[in-house]
């Protein structure tokens, strides 16, 4: 007999049904949740290994989220007519539903632990990612997997001025903040989002009002739990061998109190691998593994208490500065000469060379997804090669890492960029890092600020980034502005901010602790405000607003609109006109459905001539306008002139000259270019020319 009994918990969130079920679906996975709202469903499971991985200090978590075609009624695209590797947008889901996951697992837990979420339908309510995290971590809560949950998350916006959960498709357009929040039933742990330039208070409003509802969702989670939920498997600690830990103390402690307190990352590493060599051969001559490592443990765990303590009781850092100082700036623009922009943003040791693409519509990057497709005509790229934080690996395509910190920038450049309208190029910015020690996405930003102006780009106002820290033990709790990587490594908050002098435009917060309170939100949020008006009046020191024209490297755009009923004029049949104009001028033509004629090109001579030949051709005579055509066809009364293409005006025998003519052909032959004035277009659109009527307005204006 097959078990079919279903467990399940509801509640209601913006007048839809969140259905949390377990006990049909999965039921070999560990923890299964089949989550519902709406129309969208998703199936969530969690799996950990029975046994710890030997050798491991660090807990091996996989996150997948995967959308099915069949979800939305689709089927995918391509030769093989299946799913394939993972799109981008699956990959930023899985990165947003990892990061309020991770710090949630007990220290001592290394057993290979993989969550998976699966879209199994997907309606209008937009929320399918962020379902996937109350979904995990309702899975790993009735799961025996030992998990300090649950935690859970919505989408909040703001919509004419009222916050809203889990706004719909239909209403995203019209939003000018979008967070995706999670927490637990105390803390906020992970912000990421965007805004149009909304205020610090907006900011902390929304994220208020969403922890709110979060807290309804984690109860409901608890609900399920004590409905279902497996006893936890037992976590042992990690042990310290306290002799040994003391011998390390006694050993390296002052050698690395100064080692620590050295400005360079290089020459401060460095000095601390020496100690910590000098360290290994003293305590562990014959160089056991298992004892080398238990020394390294207790050698990274006091440089965690003397870097933590420096800050937190003597208002110190690794290099020196104090918590609120921002490091040296150097801003550098026009490095790149063949580039259509580009720019080196220097801040500390984090570089980031930026450099700026311009393309017409056919450069367009097409998305399909469960959504349907759409194009993205700006794009920002992030790439970190190992030479960047000097370590050698094989370059690789992009991991999850650039992909997230290339949205991320991209989502804080986007709300200042000119829209297609406004300027119609295809913009892909491109961030190589060669340099880093320190939120290079957040370098991204501003280089991407400097090479957009660079490259002449008419953006809306200036945007900066920056990434702030926190130090938390007890009561006592030291926040960090424009933190280090080691800060980011031994901290407690990687928090990052970007805005304009107006406001922010993306945010972005995960935690290592069990969430931080609305008053060190508020702190972090206000210093980072402070910190990015500096870094702004940086950038604009160096270049105040986008160059008045465009590179010489970069493509002319010309867009003109047309009647519908010229586009096959223009286009031809069988793209016989439109492919004359290409070969004879060497431009590129997009004409859309809505008659938007674009034409591009390199040389802005050949763009004129394209523009003319297409204003020949969609031009409509006009009465009392003088051409010059040419005569197509000799009739005995008259002569068919062709004024414009694939427009013709009678030429009647009497208004051929101001003398009588006789005979048509005693004055003209087919082929003969001749100067017609419009005296008349009828009803019917036929048009009536005169030549002795043009030369007498033509000897008129000479004589005047």
């Amino acid at each position: 007999m097959i078990s079919t009994e279903i467990t399940k918990v509801e509640m209601t969130i913006n007048e839809k049904q969140l259905v949390l079920e377990t006990g049909l679906m999965a039921k070999q996975a560990d923890g299964a949740i089949v989550a519902r709202y709406g129309d969208t469903v998703v199936l969530a499971t969690a799996v950990a290994n029975k046994h710890m991985v030997e050798g491991k200090d660090f807990f091996p978590l996989t996150v997948d989220y995967q959308e099915k075609a069949y979800a939305a009624g689709k089927i995918p695209g391509g030769f093989l007519k299946r799913e394939g590797r993972p799109t981008e947008k699956e990959i930023l889901t899985s990165r947003l539903i990892d990061r309020p996951i991770r710090p949630l697992f007990p220290k001592g837990f290394y057993a290979e632990t993989q969550g998976i979420v699966s879209v199994l339908s997907y309606g209008e309510e937009n929320i399918a990612d962020v379902m996937g995290i109350t979904a995990v971590s309702a899975a790993l809560t009735i799961s025996d997997i030992p998990f300090e949950g649950p935690v859970a998350a919505v989408r909040v916006g703001r919509l004419n001025g009222e916050l809203v959960i889990n706004p719909s498709q239909e209403e995203m357009d019209d939003l000018d903040l979008v967070l995706v929040v999670a927490g637990t039933d105390d803390a906020v742990i992970m912000v990421e989002g965007g805004s149009l330039e909304v205020s610090e208070d907006v900011m902390v409003a929304a994220i208020d009002r969403a922890h709110a509802e979060i807290k309804k969702i984690v109860e409901l989670q608890k609900e399920l739990r004590l409905l279902v939920g497996k006893p936890k498997r037992e976590v042992i600690p990690p042990q310290t061998d306290e002799s040994l830990a003391d011998a390390v103390r006694q050993l390296v402690l002052e050698k690395m109190r100064v080692a620590v307190s050295i400005p360079g990352k290089m020459v401060r590493q460095k000095e601390l691998d020496i100690i910590e060599d000098e360290a290994i051969k003293a305590l562990c001559p014959d160089g056991d593994d298992k004892k080398v490592k238990e020394i390294a443990n207790c050698f990274e765990e006091l440089e965690k208490e003397l870097v933590r303590g420096l800050i937190l009781y003597e208002n110190v850092r690794a290099d020196g500065r104090h918590p609120d100082q921002i490091r040296d700036i150097r801003c550098l623009v026009g490095l790149l000469p063949r580039a259509h922009g580009s720019a080196l943003f220097i801040r500390g040791e984090t570089q980031a060379l930026v450099a700026v693409t311009l393309g017409t519509s056919s450069d367009e990057q097409k998305v399909d997804s469960l959504e349907g497709d759409r194009y993205k005509s700006f794009m920002l790229h992030y790439n970190f090669p190992p030479f960047s934080v000097g370590e050698v690996k094989s370059l690789k395509s992009p991991g999850r890492r650039e992909i997230g910190h290339g949205a991320l920038a991209e989502r804080s450049i986007k709300p200042i960029v000119p829209s297609p309208t406004e300027f119609p190029y295809t913009i892909r910015v491109v961030s190589d890092i060669l340099e880093s020690n320190g939120s290079s996405s957040m370098a991204s930003v501003c280089g991407a600020t400097l090479a957009l102006m660079d490259g002449g780009v008419p953006i809306k106002k200036p945007v900066a980034g920056i990434a702030m820290g926190l130090i938390k033990e007890g009561d006592r709790v030291v926040v960090l502005t424009d933190i280090l990587g080691l800060e980011d490594h031994l901290g407690d908050m990687d928090f990052k901010v970007a805005g304009t002098t107006e406001g922010i435009t993306a945010f972005q917060m995960d935690v290592k602790i069990r969430g931080v309170s609305t008053s060190v939100l508020v702190d972090a949020l206000e210093k980072a405000r402070v910190g990015r008006l500096h870094i702004l009046d940086k950038i604009t020191q160096t270049i105040e607003n986008p160059r008045g024209v465009l590179s010489p490297n970069a493509p002319r755009i010309f867009q003109m609109k047309i009647k519908a009923e010229k586009i096959k004029d223009v286009i031809g049949s069988g793209g016989k006109v439109i492919k004359g104009i290409i070969e004879e001028t060497g431009v590129k033509i997009d004409i859309n459905d809505d008659g938007m004629v674009t034409i591009a090109s390199n040389d802005e001579s050949s763009l004129v001539m394209a523009k003319a030949i297409i204003e020949g051709i969609i031009a409509e005579p006009e009465v009392g306008r003088i051409y010059t055509g040419k005569v197509k066809k000799i009739m005995d009364f008259g002569a068919f002139v062709e004024i414009l293409p694939a427009t013709d005006g009678l030429l009647h025998i009497s208004q051929i000259s101001e003398k009588r003519v006789n005979k048509v052909t005693d004055e003209l032959k087919e082929g003969d270019e001749v100067l017609v004035k419009v005296i008349d277009i009828d009803r019917g659109g036929k048009i009536k020319l005169s030549m002795k009527e043009a030369t007498r307005d033509s000897k008129k204006t000479e004589q005047e």
